[in-house]
């Protein structure tokens, strides 16, 4: 198998990313002393870097990989609306952002001192949407879940993704669109009757409801989950340790982590369900999705702050692979 071709393919693919979207603010500095006001550094800001986050990344990555995203999402009526919105039409994201007065945008920013992360400050609106709000959300994905073969949930707890949305989007979709959802715990009950959900670690011990420490613990857990919520697939990403591919007919089959270093995690689950996705929607089957995902995971983990990964980037380490990367744990 080709892997760098498999990549090439996803060039032009379409996919709708429905989620929760924020602004990540990078304010990185130089750190020469203590304040005289309390034992904490004083972090001499240098550079000021505003990066897409949430849903945002996800699109983001699918942009820079050749794909062609269509975001909904809502944010405030306000300053880093607009960032949001600009952001978006640099990267040829198709955003449609519900402007609301209502919220205000969710804004993360990160005080950095070289790679050291010091300190994150976030503001947020984590509400229910009103149900002006949840109107134009409807509306917004009526006009376009019919255009998608592929479609991503991204929920990030901030209130797009609800039980009353995914109530209403359960009798919406049509049959054989692949739903991918990246799940939040809060929410965890609400999934159901998806074609895939992506938690990690934490994520799939907290819904399953039980430890996850070992080989053993993971395949109970994944069974579970995929029972419960009727999944026609699962993938656990396990940070260092790759990711577990549930194919329920098949078997469980384990990537082990492609990363060389790893200087941040942020926005690593983002990159594994663009790419997933974008495996899909050009015609690649799961597991050889889940297998690029790993690798384009691997390098992102490897740079600072939310980052998409470009289709050079993928190809050129596709190229050094000699083999495919996975074992297969159990039949499942």
């Amino acid at each position: 198998m080709n892997l760098a071709f498999n990549a090439s393919r996803m060039i032009g693919s379409k996919v709708l990313i429905i989620g929760d979207i924020m602004l990540d603010q990078y304010q990185r500095g130089i750190v020469e002393r203590i304040s005289p006001e309390a034992p904490v550094p004083i972090v001499k800001i240098t550079q000021q870097i505003s990066r897409i986050g949430g849903a945002g990344n996800v699109a983001q990555n699918v942009a820079t990989l050749g794909g062609i995203p269509t975001l909904i999402s809502i944010c405030g009526e306000d300053l880093y609306g607009n960032n949001l919105q600009e952001i978006c039409a640099d990267l040829k994201v198709e955003s449609r952002l519900i402007r609301s007065e209502a919220r205000e945008t969710t804004l993360k920013t990160r005080i950095m001192a070289a790679h050291q992360q010091m300190l994150r400050v976030d503001r947020e609106t984590s509400r229910a949407l009103d149900g002006q709000e949840f109107s134009k959300l409807i509306a917004m994905v009526e006009n376009e879940i019919d255009k998608f073969e592929t479609i991503i949930l991204s929920d990030y707890g901030k209130g797009v993704i609800s039980a009353k949305f995914l109530d209403w989007f359960a009798g919406r979709k049509k049959a054989g669109q692949k739903i991918i959802l990246d799940p939040k715990t809060c929410n965890f009950r609400h999934y159901e009757d998806l074609y895939c959900m992506t938690p990690n670690t934490k994520e799939a011990s907290e819904g399953a409801e039980m430890p996850i420490s070992n080989r053993d613990e993971i395949i109970s857990a994944g069974r579970k989950i995929i029972a419960e919520h009727k999944l026609a697939s699962l993938i656990i990403t396990l940070g260092a340790d790759g990711m577990a591919v549930f194919l329920p007919g098949q078997g469980v089959y384990h990537l082990p982590t492609t990363a060389k270093k790893v200087f941040d995690v942020t926005g690593a689950g983002d990159t594994v369900i663009a790419v997933i996705a974008l495996g899909l929607s050009s015609g690649l089957d799961l597991l050889s999705s889940c297998i690029l995902a790993n690798c384009a995971a691997g390098l992102v983990v490897g740079q600072v702050g939310a980052v998409g990964i470009t289709q050079e980037e993928l190809t050129e380490a596709l190229g050094t692979w000699t083999s495919m990367h996975h074992e297969k744990w159990c039949d499942l």
